[in-house]
């Protein structure tokens, strides 16, 4: 999140960062500790974006990229932008987190590796999503964009070609 954050900045793009709760306690007590449930995560995350004002585009890696999905199906933001959505849990395709996506009105990102454990591009090329949604597949790449040595790409380059894809999607808003 460091390289895409300052990978946005370097685009003249204002980057605001934050943890959720769990994520500070577990960086404190050196414990794993599992997430916060969805109340308390959308309760951190929204809080923070009023800070900012509606224009704001909630956007983050994993569960935070699922938590902006959330803020964007209540219209608390103008958009969002997800790296690496959880479509599901690793294995676990017939547990689809797709309640919310009725309600997604205004512009989301998501930005995938191609063999992502938690929504590879074969399971998700499936899945009805809002027509709002745009998909940026990063070929070969996994839930961190990483690809296999022998596939030709490499992290950092997913890396960059994501922080370029998320600053002309923040521009267009």
């Amino acid at each position: 999140m460091t390289a895409m954050a300052q990978g946005l900045c370097a685009q003249g793009i204002a980057v605001v960062r934050f943890e959720f709760p769990y994520m500070a306690q577990r960086r404190e007590g050196g414990s794993k500790r599992p997430p916060d449930k969805m109340p308390v995560l959308e309760e951190t995350f929204s809080t923070l974006l009023l800070q900012f004002g509606p224009r704001c585009v909630a956007a983050g890696k994993s569960m935070g990229g699922r938590v902006a999905s959330h803020l964007l199906a209540r219209q608390a933001c103008l958009g969002a932008i997800s790296l690496g959505y959880p479509f599901h849990p690793p294995g676990k395709t017939d547990q689809l987190r797709s309640v919310h996506w009725l309600q997604i009105q205004r512009p989301w990102l998501i930005l995938q590796g191609s063999r992502d454990p938690f929504g590879t591009f074969e399971e998700v090329s499936g899945y009805a999503l809002p027509s709002s949604v745009r998909v940026q597949w990063l070929a070969d790449g996994d839930h961190d964009f990483k690809p296999r040595k022998a596939s030709g790409f490499s992290q950092s380059a997913h890396w960059q070609s994501a922080v370029l894809a998320m600053a002309e999607f923040v521009k267009e808003l």
